[in-house]
């Protein structure tokens, strides 16, 4: 059973996201939040698997209770409903440990999908929409950072790791590095599992994220 908490500051839509959560025999709502802080507060009462987190909402908004909540070393998994595709604010979501965003719009099934794949430990952006948010929004990266070859978080990784960092940072699936670099995509599976373990990744968003602070990758 997979446990969610909604947070959002509009009863309606807590209202249809816990009747659409609730009419699947495999997810139970364990609580609602119409604030950050309130968020946090139930977040650390009933460790839900998923938090699914609006961004703009009074007080404490979404994006720090995000932060707030991963800094605590919860094991839930946030994920992001924001209004727009490329909600400026949805990147920063992304940076203070969100495993994925979605768009309020999006359909039943979508979201269904996504708080499965997110509770699974999946990331649920797509690699080509998470490369084109990051380089939409690439102006908050510092500009300057500590060289990648020196970066404490890639010390651990093998040339071929780096490499296939690097990639995922580009936006590859798994079926495209097997194709491109020739390898079997249970081989490739295999390499990104070690990267996140070895990286503290918490996902694939936060991989790609990772190639971008180290400098791996560079706005296109």
């Amino acid at each position: 059973m997979t446990t969610v908490l909604i947070a959002d500051d509009q009863p309606m839509q807590r209202f249809g996201f816990r009747m659409l959560l609730e009419s699947q025999d495999d997810m139970t709502v364990v609580g609602e939040a119409a604030n950050g802080t309130e968020a946090v507060r139930q977040v650390a009462a009933h460790h839900p698997d998923v938090v699914l987190m609006d961004i703009r909402m009074p007080g404490l908004d979404g994006i720090e209770a995000t932060r707030r909540i991963i800094a605590a070393g919860a094991r839930t998994r946030v994920l992001i409903i924001t209004t727009f595709d490329l909600d400026e604010y949805a990147y920063d979501g992304l940076r203070a440990g969100a495993s994925g965003f979605l768009v309020k719009d999006a359909q039943p099934e979508e979201l269904l999908a996504g708080v499965r794949a997110v509770a699974a430990g999946d990331a649920v952006v797509a690699p080509s929409l998470t490369r084109r948010l990051l380089d939409t929004y690439i102006h908050h990266l510092p500009a300057a950072g500590t060289p990648a070859p020196e970066d404490p978080r890639l010390t651990a990784l093998t040339e071929r790791e780096r490499e296939i960092l690097t990639v995922i940072g580009q936006g590859w699936t798994n079926t495209e590095i097997a194709e491109r670099l020739h390898l079997a995509e249970s081989t490739v599976k295999t390499h990104v599992g070690r990267i996140l373990a070895k990286t503290g990744a918490r996902d694939r968003v936060q991989a790609v994220i990772l190639a971008y602070d180290t400098h791996l990758v560079k706005p296109a």
